[in-house]
């Protein structure tokens, strides 16, 4: 009682059931008591009711447990919960009339606890209910009842599956009642015999329920036997299973070992075979070899290193500074630990002290997984390479030396050549100014053409050498290719005549981008070799466009040229076919000429033959878009008709050479110059610094006795008169020093021989022109009538020197036109209005910004204004970079009448045709404006 009433307190109300059921079978005195305290086993348990009034949900739910409890005691059947083992679990219902409680121990086993004359029919049905796993319904048989009838029931078997446990409801059911037969009448004899029977019955009954009950638990026993050796065999099979896979999984594993020790045996021969052929390899070269590691011990070494070092076998874990080393390398160990600390390699050369040489080099050791676990260090022999190299040297200093005593005996000969050469030109101009008649004009002629031959032999030999010293620089520009084949086809047609050839130049409308002098050098050269190894035909110059550069051609219909001579003709000295070494055909430095040309200019040059018929040669230039071009410059303006040819002026001649010497003054002098001579630089210093004379021009030769060359010369007679007079250099000194000397210097160099109308033109150019009273010339017919046109052409003026400007004004306006004057560029642009027809006189030299600047400064805003450039000083820079920015004329002060009138009528020209080009542009502009989409 105190065991379930605990539990019922704690909630557990089937633990309570289970211990007051357990109290029960031990002691049937407690359900008298039970029933005294309120609880009923035949409906579990209830709780005693309480007195006084009841709440009114209180009494709803009292009298809902009431009406259940009711019908549960009267209406439901006695019902047992079991599991599969039979044992009670819970009961419900009147189940005390099929049920006992066994003598002896407690008992849970419900066929235990069951009536002995429906045990072996609930066992049926128990049996039957567990195979099928459905519900089973069997006649139980009856029961007498205490108010003399027999109750009839059934047994209702039902499987029940609760909380993954297999449990069975056992029901017994009520079906009717039937009165009990009363006894019939038996003889007491018979009575007592049934008795005996009975009792006999009661005992075989006994008995049988004693076998039953072993057979039973035999069953049970041998049910459990039977699981139990099930799940051994499972365990068994389990087991064996796992056995078969791991003796799968062993074979597999054995392939696997089997597999990877074959790998093995076949790596580890790869690298015995690997480690004997580097060993091999290591042993077999002259290079030695150290390995050391972080502490600088020697791990291991090639048999060569026993040439620097004293090392044996045992060496190997002894640092490297222990041994001593047959070179003296004191750097190794400070190279071998910068190594170690930078991982960068280091190289040195080493001699030992036998005078053998080594190229040592340090490296880090790396392993495969990248670690750097010491250093590397190796010893080439270097020693045949280094006496190599030492010859090479020693050649090449020979070479350098042989081609400077070359070139100093080139220039030498070439100076030597040039003075009697020159004095032969000089001697020949004279001839040919002086002699008359046919035959004696004949035989001068052909001594002049004699002359031109030795002197283009000589020239050619310069233009190699100028290469060579790099005195020659390209100066590209943009400028129409037509020109320059214009202007070779008429330079080359009398000659290609003269040779019985036709010479033809295909046009072409495309614009360069090169150097026009050094370009036109080159097809010079390339039309020179073809018509001079051209027998018969004709020669071809034309232009072929691929892409964006221009191929330049020159065909020839000559002798043509094998494969094997076409990298040879470029070659200095080189002549096909000429091993007699004829005067008529050259020195062969022309192709070698125009191909270093080429690589100063960036050009390609490309050569195509046919032996027999003729050669291709080619020149590719880079071709420039005709809209980003710039307008073609115009011709320098030829001399106005009447103009005076030459002006005297005074030249100062320094030349070591007597003859030269005085064959020039005697030339000068015919031609109206005052000329005075000096044997060196010295004495025509002494001239002029004792007054004697004031030079307006310089003509010196480049080597000069006396200490002072003729550059020296020419910088301190500058120096001296505090005047930059023009200087002439006439050398016939070839060598690179002097050319380079020369160039950078400002002055006119000509080369020796020069002809004496190059030389007077020369000097003619650079003189000043004299102030002389010039007679009075009348202005041309064109600038009269340039200002009778109404037009109101306007000449601006823009020169520092008022009385200049005014002087320039007043002959202008007198013939009609309007003039304007400006003292400085700044004025004139702060005043100037572009339109109409105008040009500028402007002087180069101005306060502020200069007359270049200005012209750039006009050309930049797009006024294309004709510009006539004026200047005091005779520079042909200047006058070149005023035409290259765009000047239309360049004019000498003082400036005579002629020159001015042609300048400015030349300049109102261009300006009245570019107003009516505007005017038609405009015009035309305005028409197709007009017209319909059309």
């Amino acid at each position: 009682h105190l065991i379930g009433t605990i539990a019922l307190q704690r909630g557990r109300h089937d633990e309570a059931i289970r211990q007051i059921g357990k109290a029960v079978e031990a002691d049937s005195r407690l359900v008298p008591a039970l029933s005294d305290l309120g609880f009923a086993l035949s409906d579990g348990v209830r709780v005693p009711s309480r007195p006084g009034p009841t709440p009114p949900l209180q009494r709803q739910v009292s009298l809902g447990e009431l009406v259940q409890q009711l019908v549960l005691q009267s209406f439901a059947p006695a019902a047992v919960l079991v599991n599969r083992q039979n044992e009670f679990l819970y009961s419900t219902g009147p189940v005390d009339r099929y049920l006992r409680v066994v003598s002896g121990d407690p008992s849970r086993d419900l066929l235990a606890m069951v009536r002995h004359n429906i045990q072996g029919r609930l066992r049926a049905a128990l049996r039957q209910a567990v195979d099928d796993n459905a519900r089973v319904l069997v006649p139980g048989g009856q029961i007498a009842m205490p108010d003399g009838e027999d109750l009839v029931f059934s047994i209702a078997v039902q499987p029940v599956r609760h909380a993954n446990d297999d449990l069975l409801l056992v029901c017994f059911v009520d079906e009717h009642r039937q009165p009990r037969k009363p006894a019939a009448t038996t003889p007491p004899q018979y009575n007592a015999r049934v008795a005996e029977l009975e009792q006999e019955l009661e005992a075989t009954r006994a008995d049988l329920q004693g076998a039953i009950r072993n057979l039973e638990l035999s069953a049970e026993e041998q049910k459990t036997i039977n699981e139990e050796a099930r799940s051994v065999n499972e365990e068994f099979q389990s087991t064996n299973e796992e056995l078969l896979t791991s003796k799968e999984e062993l074979q597999s594993l054995n392939e696997e070992l089997t597999a990877l020790n074959t790998q093995l045996q076949e790596s580890l021969e790869r690298k015995r075979t690997a480690a004997n052929d580097l060993q091999n390899v290591l042993y077999s070269t002259n290079v030695a070899t150290v390995f050391l590691d972080h502490d600088m011990r020697i791990r291991l070494f090639t048999p060569a290193t026993r040439t620097l070092f004293k090392v044996i076998p045992g060496d190997v874990g002894r640092p490297l500074a222990d041994l001593s080393s047959l070179a003296f390398d004191a750097l190794l160990l400070a190279d071998a630990a910068e190594v170690l600390q930078t991982l960068e390699p280091i190289e040195r050369e080493i001699e030992t002290h036998g005078g053998q040489w080594f190229a040592r080099r340090v490296l880090p050791y790396r392993t495969i997984e990248g670690v750097v676990e010491g250093v590397v260090i190796t010893f080439v022999d270097q020693s045949d390479r280094k006496v190599i190299s030492d010859a090479l040297e020693v050649a090449k200093r020979q070479a350098e030396t042989a081609n400077m005593a070359k070139s100093r005996f080139l220039a030498a000969a070439s100076h030597d050549l040039r003075q009697p050469l020159q004095t032969m030109v000089l001697l020949q101009g004279l001839l040919d100014r002086s002699v008359s008649g046919v035959k004696a004009k004949t035989l001068v002629e052909r001594l002049g053409e004699t002359l031109g031959a030795m002197s283009g032999m000589l020239n050619t030999m310069l233009d190699l050498n100028q290469i060579e010293a790099g005195t020659v620089r390209a100066e590209p520009t943009d400028f129409p290719i037509c020109d320059l084949m214009l202007r070779l086809q008429d330079e080359f047609t009398y000659l290609a005549q003269a040779h019985g050839l036709e010479l033809r130049m295909v046009p072409c409308s495309l614009r360069v981008h090169s150097d026009a002098r050094l370009l036109e050098q080159m097809l010079r050269n390339l039309l020179s070799n073809a018509v001079k190894y051209t027998k018969h035909g004709k020669v071809l110059l034309g232009c072929r466009r691929h892409g964006e550069t221009l191929g330049i051609e020159v065909w020839d219909t000559g002798i043509g040229l094998p494969d094997s001579e076409l990298t040879k003709i470029f070659q200095e000295y080189y002549q096909v076919d000429n091993s007699a070494r004829e005067r008529g055909r050259g020195l062969g430095l022309g192709l070698s000429i125009v191909q270093q040309l080429g690589d100063l200019l960036g050009h390609r040059v490309q050569v195509r033959s046919n032996l027999g018929h003729g050669s291709v040669f080619s020149i590719e230039v880079p071709v420039t878009a005709a809209a980003d071009a710039p307008a073609d410059q115009p011709a320098a303006p030829a001399a106005a008709p009447g103009l005076p040819r030459a002006h005297a002026g005074t030249v100062l001649i320094v030349e070591d050479d007597p003859d030269l010497r005085e064959l020039m003054e005697l030339l000068l002098t015919e031609e109206g110059h005052h000329a005075v001579s000096a044997a060196d630089g010295v004495q025509a210093l002494a001239l002029v610094v004792d007054g004697k004379l004031r030079p307006d021009l310089l003509l010196a030769d480049f080597n000069l006795p006396a200490g002072l060359s003729g550059l020296q010369v020419a910088d301190k007679l500058r120096r001296l008169l505090r005047d930059p007079i023009p200087v002439i250099i006439l050398t016939g000194d070839t060598a690179t020093e002097t050319l380079r000397n020369i160039a950078g210097e400002d002055c006119v160099h000509l080369h020796k021989p020069v002809r004496l109308k190059d030389l007077t033109d020369t000097i003619q150019r650079l003189l000043p022109t004299p102030e002389l009273a010039p007679p009075p010339v009348e202005p041309p017919r064109g600038l009269a009538e340039i200002a009778r046109q109404g037009n109101q052409p306007h000449v601006f003026v823009v020169d520092d020197d008022r009385v200049i400007g005014e002087s320039i004004r007043t002959v202008l306006e007198e013939q009609g036109l309007t003039v304007e004057t400006f003292g400085s560029a700044e004025d004139f642009l702060a005043s100037y209005r572009p339109g109409g027809e105008a040009c500028l006189l402007l002087d180069i030299y101005l306060p502020g910004a200069s007359g270049l600047e200005l012209l750039h400064q006009l050309r930049q805003a797009g006024h294309a204004i004709p510009v006539v450039m004026v200047t005091g000083k005779g520079d042909i820079a200047l006058a070149v970079q005023a035409m290259k920015a765009g000047a239309l004329d360049f004019i000498e002060k003082p400036i005579s009448n002629q020159q001015l009138y042609a300048s400015v009528e030349r300049a109102l020209t261009e300006a009245h045709a570019s107003v009516r080009l505007n005017a038609w542009q405009q015009s035309a502009s305005h028409h197709v404006a007009g017209l319909t989409p059309r």
